[in-house]
């Protein structure tokens, strides 16, 4: 760098940059996975509702959980259904779902490694 008459050097910001870059674009890949996590979450919540739902009216294991994993674009293979308490009219079932997310954005999510999501609801049995 040399120096400008003004007693600056220039480059200065390029250097700044050069360093800062490869931080910044980690934390927006950060960010990228963040929002895909919430995303699956949000997927994994709303297949047990779904699913709990179908339960509530069907008293098959395999409605239920087809309702559940038809509900949503979740990867069939990382999703496990299962179904408690079913009775009669009045009684409760409780439906959870389990989800092994994957996290496929690159550094960062071979950092962190895939995620385990749960979700439960329960809902009273109508017929």
């Amino acid at each position: 760098m040399r120096a400008s008459p003004k007693g600056r050097c220039e480059g200065q910001a390029a250097v700044e940059l050069a360093l800062v870059l490869p931080l910044v674009a980690l934390l927006l890949l950060a960010l990228v996975q963040l929002g895909f996590l919430v995303r699956d979450e949000v997927l994994v919540v709303h297949a047990a509702r779904e699913g709990v739902r179908q339960a509530a009216v069907d008293p098959s294991v395999d409605a239920t959980k087809r309702a559940a994993a038809g509900s949503s674009t979740l990867a069939s293979d990382r999703l496990q259904i299962s179904m408690t308490g079913r009775g009669g009219p009045g009684s409760h079932v409780r439906v959870t779902v389990t989800y092994r997310a994957p996290t496929n954005v690159p550094l960062v999510g071979a950092a962190i490694g895939d995620v385990d999501m749960h979700a439960s609801a329960t809902m009273r049995v109508e017929r």
